[in-house]
């Protein structure tokens, strides 16, 4: 079992991820195990502050350090210890998040994810807590709750029986990255309007495994592991 624990101050973002389609049934196998935690409940003060404004002036308010460092003490309370562990803060100056970093999350016991808002995280959070930054793009999100659900996602579909039987990921997993082809389905032939035919490649329909490889392997895509 793998635990992803993530720090937000919006935990209901999850509520719909965390109960539909594969991700619930990875939980309910006991493969996955998905924990949230209110950033607002490490809080000592009766308004539960969890950002401030920044030192040097500025616009905006920034995520406080002292809630975030409680937050993951209690999460490592609650969680037998191991060293197969990941620290991740989402931010946009992260290293970007592809394949081969969600294969190597794959192997751990636990990721840890926190969750930016507004303008920023205290850079003591970077510099001291987390093992590393992560951004899902080149572009500015107004928090790292969709990151998360993005790298708890493709994490979990790397984890055999998560999505599907064991040999399915095996098929698709080749030494040096994850195998991508295109698929089709029925009808055999759609015509979206008089005279236009999308047709499935006759390949696809003759029945010659040998044929169908050699098609795949010239329009697959090798996602770097």
């Amino acid at each position: 079992m793998i635990y992803f624990d993530i720090i937000t101050i919006f935990p209901k973002i999850f509520d719909s991820f965390l109960k539909e389609s594969l991700i619930k049934k990875a939980q309910e196998k006991g493969l996955i195990k998905i924990r949230i935690y209110n950033l607002r409940d490490f809080t000592k003060d009766k308004h539960k502050t969890v950002d401030d404004k920044p030192y040097g002036g500025g616009l905006g308010m920034v995520l406080k350090l002292e809630p975030i460092y409680r937050a993951l003490r209690a999460i490592k309370r609650k969680t037998p210890k191991t060293k197969k562990q990941k620290i991740i803060l989402f931010t946009p100056r992260g290293k970007i998040f592809n394949q081969k970093i969600a294969y190597q999350l794959s192997k751990l016991k636990r990721v840890i994810l926190i969750c930016g808002r507004y303008e920023g995280v205290d850079e003591r959070v970077a510099k001291y807590i987390a093992d590393f930054q992560l951004s899902i793009g080149p572009y500015d999100l107004m928090g790292g709750e969709l990151p998360a659900m993005v790298v708890i996602e493709t994490v979990s579909r790397l984890i055999p029986g998560v999505i599907g039987k064991k040999e399915f990921l095996k098929e698709r997993l080749k030494k040096g990255g994850f195998i991508e082809y295109p698929q089709y389905t029925r009808p055999e032939v759609f015509s979206p309007k008089k005279g236009v035919y999308w047709k499935v490649p006759k390949v696809l329909l003759s029945g010659n495994h040998k044929k169908i490889q050699e098609w795949r392997e010239k329009y697959q895509k090798v996602i770097e592991k």
